[in-house]
């Protein structure tokens, strides 16, 4: 089993933004994250511990401006917390190997699958292509993302 872990060197790959989001609980511009638009099959995993957290299979298309998933691909991979910041009752979410900030979720997903949208940034994520899985030692996923058209 592959041990996910916050280390110092992964924190100072991290680029200004990516740093900002993850370790200062910042939130990325709506609309301007790389991962809004990517409709490849693969699997997001945290910047800073590649821990698996959301499948290709569930994002879907919100329109709030950050990139949406109906639930986490690992839920034990991801802690949901109550935060009161800027006036607002929310649920953040937050790896739970990295400690990133990574968004927050929300009741008001696709009811059929389950009613809950992962409003997540992309600046908290990297996404390994369906292709590259396997080498990337993350194999065992692979039944949880689609099939390329």
């Amino acid at each position: 089993m592959t041990a996910y872990r916050k280390s110092p060197e992964a924190v100072a790959r991290l680029t200004p933004e990516q740093y900002r989001v993850t370790q200062e609980s910042a939130t990325e511009r709506p609309g301007t994250g790389e991962y809004l638009h990517n409709r490849a099959p693969g699997i997001y995993v945290d910047i800073v511990s590649g821990e698996p957290l959301f499948a290709s299979s569930a994002k879907f298309e919100s329109g709030c401006g950050w990139p949406s998933f109906t639930r986490p691909i690992e839920p034990a991979h991801v802690n949901e917390l109550r935060d009161t910041t800027h006036g607002m009752v929310r649920t953040e979410v937050r790896s739970v190997h990295g400690d990133s900030h990574l968004g927050h979720v929300f009741e008001d997903g696709p009811r059929d699958q389950g009613g809950l949208r992962y409003c997540i940034n992309s600046a908290a994520l990297r996404f390994v292509p369906r292709e590259e899985m396997e080498a990337a030692g993350y194999g065992a996923y692979l039944d949880q993302v689609e099939d390329p058209a």
